[in-house]
């Protein structure tokens, strides 16, 4: 007869009970008029700026392809700049751009936030305090003069490499915020039972308190893609955006050089204007209407 004592029984997860709520979810957001206003408005913008640029003749954007300053017509959507530029083939580059910066920088700042927000919150003691202290000083740097600095001193600038820059420095306000989730999570009860099955670090968090907050990053993550929208375009705005390519801010950054409000030009700025606020308001919106779906004391009856 063996011996050797029952091996522990393994934890329940919590993964089941998120699974009911995910289904839940689900019932509340389809009828969510804001969830669906917003997240229609992100994904009409997102289907323009994937597809738009394939259905174009002219290969670049920038090319002069018309006459110059010409309003709105049947041949020209949008009208043309100054120089004969396609403010349409611009616009709809543009917001493919505007969205991959978004992107680029949202997730990037997610999962610094998420990793030291996790470590932080579950482990707490000295390491909580390293973490802690390496945020709040990122917290303190002014991030807009450090990324003035970093593209003035940048050679070639791409979408790409401002959106690495953007996540690295807007990550901490969001490392805070998933730290005190949970650090109010890590001792619930099936919390305790996963660690006395003896699941490491990591395991823990991302099977057993990460699913529980899956609804909070998800927020977070549209807010930290808002935000990179935002700071990319001001980026823009003053000259320090791409050195190849074009953007919305761009867009917007070449209307006021040349003069496109004093000329009465308002089809070269109010489309890429337009269309940053509908990108991070609809982001909004969208981020409110999550919240309800979520929140059943936010649940309109």
């Amino acid at each position: 007869m063996s011996t050797r004592p029952d091996p522990a029984p393994e934890a329940p997860s919590a993964q089941a009970p998120v699974a009911g709520a995910g289904r839940e979810s689900l019932h509340y957001a389809v009828r969510n008029p804001k969830l669906i206003i917003g997240a229609g408005v992100v994904a009409v913008l997102l289907a323009i700026g994937l597809l738009g640029p394939t259905l174009l003749d002219n290969g670049s954007p920038n090319e002069y392809v018309g006459p110059q300053a010409a309003a709105p017509d049947g041949t020209y959507w949008m009208g043309t700049t100054t120089f004969g530029q396609d403010v349409y083939a611009q616009f709809v580059h543009g917001l493919r751009a505007t969205f991959l910066v978004g992107v680029v920088g949202g997730a990037i700042a997610a999962v610094i936030a998420m990793l030291v927000g996790f470590l932080a919150g579950y482990r707490g003691g000295v390491v909580d305090e390293i973490l802690n202290m390496l945020t709040n000083v990122v917290l303190v740097i002014p991030a807009l003069a450090v990324l003035l600095i970093i593209n003035a001193y940048l050679g070639v600038r791409s979408v790409a490499v401002q959106g690495l820059f953007i996540g690295l420095t807007s990550w901490p306000w969001a490392a805070r915020a998933i730290r005190a989730q949970t650090f109010s999570l890590r001792t619930r009860e099936f919390v305790d039972l996963a660690r006395l099955s003896g699941s490491g670090t990591w395991r823990i968090v991302f099977r057993e308190i990460a699913p529980n907050m899956s609804s909070y990053l998800f927020m977070t993550f549209i807010l930290l893609f808002g935000g990179s929208i935002l700071i990319a375009s001001s980026l823009d705005f003053i000259g320090l955006g791409p050195t190849e390519g074009v953007s919305l801010g761009l867009m917007l950054q070449s209307a006021q050089q040349w003069s496109a409000l004093q000329l009465g030009m308002w089809w070269w700025f109010v489309p890429p204007g337009a269309g940053i606020t509908a990108i991070v308001g609809a982001l909004y919106v969208a981020n409110v209407g999550l919240d309800e779906v979520f929140n059943p004391k936010l649940r309109e009856s």
